[in-house]
Parts: C-alpha cells; structure tokens; sequence
C-alpha cells in the first residue's frame, strides 16, 4: 500500500508539473460528460415533476376522453381525434350499468374559462370549470381540505353549490372563511360548500386554479352537449389493473357501437400510461446525448492516448532512471494508468458538476425541481473509467517495456 501511494503521489506530480498541457487534454471528456449529464438532469427534473404532480388520477384509476391525453401522434391522427364524437353523458350512465367490477365510475365535464366573483373582488379570467358526478372527486384524488364535496343529493337536485381550489381562495377570501360564501359565475350565484387540498404547480402551472360544481347544474347552464364528457374508473386494488383497463375498454367499444376491426374513437389512459409516454418520448433525447457524448468521449481518449504517448517519449530518461534503482514493470505501468485515470476522472468530475448545473438551471425555467441524477452521475464516473483505463493501457505498456539501457541512452 504504501509503494501504491507512492506511485499515485509520483503520477499527480508529473499532471501537476504540466498544469495547462493537462487541461487542454480532458476538454473533450469535460465536453462529453457536459453533454451527457446535462441533458440528463433537465429529463430527469421533468420526470420527477411528472410523477409527483401529474396526479390528476388516484391510485388504481384510468379515464376515458375523447382524446389522446398527451396530444400524440402526427397531425393527421390529431384531426382525426378532433372529429371523434363526443363522449355524452348517456355513454356514462351505460358504462356504469355495464361495468359493475369498477369500485366507482365519475363523470367530469370541463371547460369555460371564467371570471370568479365575490363581491367586488374578481379572478383573472382563467379559471376552469367542471360539472363532476361525486364519484370524480376520489377518482380524481381530490381531497376536501374544509367543508364537505359535492354529493349525490346535489347532483340530483341541481343543487348551486361549488367546492373550490384554494388559488380561488387565496384571491377572493383571504381574510374570511370561505364556507357558506355566495361566489358569481356567469351571473349564475353558487353557494360554496367546500375547499380543496392544494396540489401545487405542475411546469409553472397551477394545479389549484378551478372550481366544481354538480354535474347536472353545470349542464342545467351550459347543456348537456356543451362538452365531450370525462369518464374516471377507480378499480378494487386487488383486481388485476390491467385487465380491468381491457375490459372497460371492450365495454366501452360496445356503449359507443365501434365496429368490429375499427380502433377506438375514444382514449384512455392512467398516470402510468402518461408516464411511459413521456419516457418513450425522451427515449431518443437521452439516446442522442449518449452518442454525442461518446462520440466526445472517443475523441478526448485518442487526445489522451496521444498525449500519454507523448509524455513517455518525453519522459524515457525519467523512465530509464525509475528502472536502474530498482522499479519493476509493473510499477511503471500502474502509474501511467493512474496519469490517464486522473486526466479522464478530473474531467469526468468537472463535466459533471458543469452538467448537473447548466441542467438544474434549464430545468428551473420550466419550474421543475432540482436533483442530481445520480444514475447517469454513475453511468458517467463508468465511462470516464472505461475510458481512462481504455486509451491509457497502450501507452502505459509501451512505458512498462522500455530498456532501461536504451532509456538511459535517450536525449
């Protein structure tokens, strides 16, 4: 061990002693690790800001819309979805007869943007609306913070009553408690009955900013076709999930009468689908940036293979003396390994910490949060290694294998 150290200490001199010429060479390992690590931590940022807010959903439930969640597909898919019929509230109501393994079905229909009035305070004209059957409320994993939800009774009877998002709190009652206040929407007045937990923003956009109100009372002022309607299913969780998605979506095919052979004109997805896809969407970019970064990665070992190479021309004398009092093979040739490891690992380390920077900093502009992904932090201590160790063995073996006579002999 103690040889072992000595040999590390006589190899970080000989980098030392030749500070710029040692930089210049793991430029293109910085390059290539920025690369990978960068683009990485901005994915990986919007990753996790998917997972943990794009809980539109609860656990064990999928819904069924018109169209695709995420918009997929090219133009002529997504004109396609466009004229799908929509999805009326009579479709609901068969389902929900047809499907009696669901644990609950809701029904959801969204829209309007609106301006929210109490008094003489006003919302922004941005806030959404949504006529809900009770049901949509733990489907959708909404959970009321104070009051109580909307309920059957409210729904049967049209009653006008709202349960509301604390963004609309925050804006019109901040002083006072919301319950039993009188909010105006469309010149229609809505008692408010509820509060909803926060959940947060979602890319700078908040999760917060909407009203609800019973279903048929929503339609009693828009109609009941001014909007295709959402359906949420919420399955026992010891049922099989996927299996349950199969056999609602066969249902489904029957209540809306799609041909035999014919694809849906309907969709229907779950958090983990949302999720998969946009895996499967970055896929490529993660792929682009490892060749990238290999392609970097290649040429910066070439760069240090050559300069390795030339170090052992320039330092044979050295090398020669090393031999004559007493250096084995083997000690040669572990130090100019540990040269090319600390050359590779020095920029792999820096090109980290550049990447997890610039990647943080972009991902802040889409207002997701910080991390280190630690996974590709690995994956790229592992290539610098691969590649250290790589394009450093020639050099170090031609090194090993000088003759200490010749050596002595070089001018």
């Amino acid at each position: 061990m103690r040889l072992f150290g000595e040999i590390i200490k006589v190899s970080l001199h000989s980098l030392m002693a030749n500070k710029l010429k040692s930089f210049l060479t793991i430029l293109g390992v910085i390059f290539g690790i920025f690369s990978i690590i960068s683009i990485s931590t901005v994915i990986s940022m919007l990753q996790t800001n998917i997972e943990n807010g794009i809980g539109g959903l609860g656990k064990n439930t999928f819904q069924i819309q018109k169209r695709p969640a995420m918009g997929g597909g090219d133009r002529a898919e997504r004109m396609r979805a466009r004229k799908r019929k929509d999805i009326e509230f009579e479709h609901y109501v068969e389902l929900k007869e047809r499907f009696s393994e669901a644990k609950s079905i809701g029904a959801e229909q969204w829209g309007f943007s609106k301006i929210i009035q109490y008094g003489n305070e006003k919302t922004n004209p941005d806030v959404s609306i949504s006529g809900i059957t009770p049901e949509a409320q733990e489907n959708n994993d909404w959970v009321v913070e104070s009051g109580r939800p909307i309920n059957s009774s409210d729904v049967d009877r049209s009653e006008r009553v709202t349960v509301i998002g604390v963004d609309i709190v925050k804006k019109l009652f901040s002083n006072i408690n919301p319950i039993g206040q009188s909010i105006k929407v469309d010149g229609h007045r809505l008692r408010v009955v509820g509060v909803l937990e926060s959940k947060g923003d979602l890319f700078g956009q908040s999760q917060d900013n909407f009203i609800l109100l019973p279903l048929s009372t929503f339609q009693g002022f828009y109609g009941r076709r001014s909007r295709s309607v959402n359906i949420t299913v919420k399955v026992r969780a010891e049922d099989n999930y996927l299996d349950m998605i199969e056999k609602a979506t066969a249902i489904f095919r029957v209540v809306r009468k799609v041909p035999v052979g014919e694809p849906e004109d309907f969709d229907v997805w779950s958090n983990e689908s949302l999720i998969s896809n946009f895996n499967d969407t970055t896929q490529g970019v993660k792929i682009g940036a490892l060749v990238i970064g290999m392609i970097a990665l290649i040429a910066a070992g070439v760069g240090i293979m050559n300069i390795m190479l030339v170090s052992v021309t320039e330092r044979t004398k050295e090398i020669g003396i090393r031999k004559s009092i007493g250096a084995k093979k083997s000690n040669i040739l572990v130090q100019f390994l540990i040269e090319a490891l600390v050359l590779c690992l020095a920029g792999g380390l820096i090109g980290i910490a550049m990447g997890v920077t610039a990647g943080n900093l972009v991902g802040s502009l889409m207002n997701a949060t910080a991390l280190i992904p630690v996974d590709w932090v690995i994956v790229g201590v592992l290539l610098c290694t691969g590649i250290g160790v790589g394009f450093g063995v020639y050099p170090a073996y031609k090194a090993a294998n000088l003759d200490p006579i010749e050596a002595l002999r070089y001018e």
